[in-house]
């Protein structure tokens, strides 16, 4: 008996086997193209589990005339590099001087590691074979990303591993086609819909309902949704807090608040409660929203934001998650003016780039009485003095008099403060 796992022997052979990533590997695409013509360059693989990227280097392995070799980054070091081009550049060993190098996990190897590569695939004695589910830009060294083509691989969607689930369950030299098993196409398409894209949790899921299932009186195996659903157990959550998904749904949260997307910000705020992210870190980003992007067209947002930062350390998790959802949703419905981010960000700007002139005279300091000789404070206009306690006066410096800095919406309160700003003139 076969004791490989389903996920690994269904792995396609061929392109013409491959499923999904038509963006890279469909008609006329660059990736097809090179493989193809067996005239392939360093490139860099990277997704999410399961979307391809093992499977796309053995379908090259299968394809190439050069020789292959297959590292994981976990386990190898420079020691095995060297060990590679030493046999590389042995003509008896290999006779046509280049080798296909797969390192799986690249973003595993430490930077020296990575310089050990580098000259090698400059000079063409090794064309690597890069797989990693980080962000190469972030992980890999810039040198190698700037001689390798970077392929991003996206998530399987519902119908490709609904496909794959297919071609397993009626292959019978690599799949399940040896065993009469019954399962309905939308309990399958429940299947490939709570995998995250992820096709091998798919296929591990499948055999695993296959293995575990008594045949019935007639010989069947009937895979019903209560049994798939205990196999497969919770839906993945594919997000490492640490990684690049903990900045990507990150940003996505914020957009949707910003966005005024309640739906939107409580779903990326759910998915980063299931992670495990730092409800700290949560409820600073509400508080950060709540003055950039609702700003004075709601100032009780900040406070709304700012209690539910208080209560969140108070309070920890499981509750927080409600705390969190309500600031959240609050800030997402406001009203919103980033007119005071803006305006501090261009003063910022302008101080750092620019000669921004001194404070006049009249808006200085006088403490000691004979500072006034020197002309501080004298001038100056007191606004209670005045009808309205307001009276016009300049305050910026000479140099900038006539810039304008804060530029009021007319949203929710900000423009009952419009209204105001331009009635006492």
């Amino acid at each position: 008996m076969n004791n490989e796992p389903l996920a690994y022997r269904m792995s396609p052979r061929s392109l013409g086997e491959f499923v999904g990533q038509k963006h890279i590997v469909g008609e006329k695409k660059l990736l097809r193209r090179l493989i193809e013509a067996d005239n392939l360059h360093s490139i860099i693989f990277f997704g999410p589990p399961g979307t391809g990227k093992t499977a796309l280097a053995r379908i090259i392995a299968n394809m190439t005339k050069s020789s292959f070799v297959s590292l994981n980054a976990v386990t190898c070091g420079i020691s095995d590099i060297k060990q590679i081009v030493s046999d590389t550049k042995n003509q008896f060993l290999n006779p046509n001087g280049r080798t296909l190098l797969f390192l799986d996990e690249i973003h595993r190897f430490n930077k020296a590691q990575q310089d050990s590569l580098l000259p090698h695939v400059e000079d063409g004695t090794i064309v690597l074979i890069g797989a990693t589910t980080e962000n190469p830009y972030f992980e890999v060294n810039k040198a190698l990303i700037s001689r390798s083509t970077v392929f991003m691989l996206n998530p399987l969607t519902k119908e490709d591993i609904f496909i794959i689930l297919k071609n397993a369950l009626y292959d019978k030299e690599r799949g399940l086609g040896e065993y009469d098993v019954e399962i309905e196409d939308k309990i399958l398409l429940t299947l490939a819909s709570s995998c995250s894209g992820d096709a091998r949790i798919a296929l591990n899921a499948l055999e695993l309902a296959v293995q575990t299932t008594k045949c019935d009186k007639y010989g069947k195996i009937i895979i019903t949704s209560d049994v798939l659903k205990e196999c497969i157990q919770n839906n993945t959550i594919r997000f490492d807090k640490n990684g690049e998904e903990h900045y990507d749904n990150i940003s996505a949260f914020i957009k949707s608040m910003r966005g005024s997307s309640p739906d939107g910000t409580l779903f990326y705020l759910g998915k980063a409660l299931i992670a495990g992210e730092d409800i700290n870190f949560i409820a600073r980003r509400i508080v950060i929203c709540a003055a950039e992007d609702v700003g004075l067209a709601n100032p009780n947002a900040l406070v709304v934001a700012q209690s539910a930062a208080d209560a969140v350390r108070m309070i920890g998790m499981p509750e927080s998650a409600l705390i969190l959802a309500q600031a959240a949703a609050y800030v997402a419905v406001s009203e919103k003016s980033n007119a005071c981010s803006a305006g501090i960000f261009n003063v910022m700007q302008d101080i750092k780039n620019f000669d921004t002139g001194t404070i006049p005279m009249w808006l200085r300091n006088a403490p000691i009485e004979e500072m006034k000789d020197h002309g501080y404070s004298l001038g100056y206009k007191y606004a209670h003095d005045y009808n309205g306690n307001y009276i016009e006066q300049q305050y910026l410096p000479d140099i900038i008099k006539d810039k304008i800095y804060f530029k009021p919406t007319q949203n929710g309160d900000e423009g009952k403060l419009t209204e105001w700003m331009k009635k006492r003139k």
